[in-house]
């Protein structure tokens, strides 16, 4: 059963469309569909909320990106909740945009977030709900990349795993994670754009006959 779904992302008006921010957006979403209000709290210093069907708390750590994990240990401390009963929601440079996928424990993958909560939780064992935003052009650093704003086209992909995310998410709460894997998983994955060509010219391609047959 997860008694704690936390959200990463960083507080401010400037990275709130940001990649970074994933984790909130679902956060904001689940609460807002369920009349949920996030208030701050700040003995937490994080947003909190509760959905009360389920009993499960929602955390936004409003501390950055690399200290979220202070939030997480406070909350969890407070009410007993055990790491095997958390869910962490943030980006994933690993999985294209429109990608959701729920794992326990496993690598980190340099993400500050998981990072500083695996360090304050002292364990990788907790859940994750990971978000794919797509890997960064050649040339541009991870850090850089998730600081930025998806276009529009990468955006809309990443609210429609958002929004599957959300429809097995109280089974998630239920304690029924395999199924809830199960159904996500099963999910079609995105269409990957097709290697765009550079069109022949007529010109060319009667040069190229000619030179392959010997012709003049």
């Amino acid at each position: 059963m997860i008694r704690l779904v936390v959200g990463l992302g960083n507080p401010g008006k400037e990275y709130e469309r940001t990649r970074h921010n994933a984790g909130f957006w679902l956060v904001e979403r689940f609460a807002s569909a369920n009349g949920i209000v996030l208030r701050k709290d700040n003995k937490f210093q994080a947003l909190v909320g509760r959905h009360e069907p389920s009993g499960a708390w929602l955390l936004m750590p409003q501390s950055f990106m690399n200290a979220s994990g202070r939030a997480v240990q406070m909350l969890a401390g407070f009410f007993k909740i055990k790491p095997e009963e958390i869910l962490v929601v943030h980006d994933e440079l690993d999985f294209p945009p429109g990608t959701a996928r729920i794992k326990q424990g496993g690598g980190i993958a340099g993400h500050n977030g998981l990072k500083d909560i695996s360090q304050r939780l002292a364990t990788h064992d907790y859940w994750r709900l990971r978000l794919g935003v797509g890997k960064p052009p050649p040339g541009m650093e991870g850090a850089d990349y998730v600081l930025q704003k998806p276009p529009a086209e990468e955006r809309a992909a990443i609210d429609g795993a958002i929004e599957r995310a959300l429809a097995v998410l109280p089974q998630c709460l239920s304690g029924d994670i395999q199924s809830a894997m199960q159904k996500l998983h099963t999910e079609p994955e995105p269409k990957k754009e097709p290697e765009k060509k550079e069109p022949v010219k007529e010109g060319g391609l009667r040069s190229s006959l000619k030179s392959l047959f010997g012709r003049k």
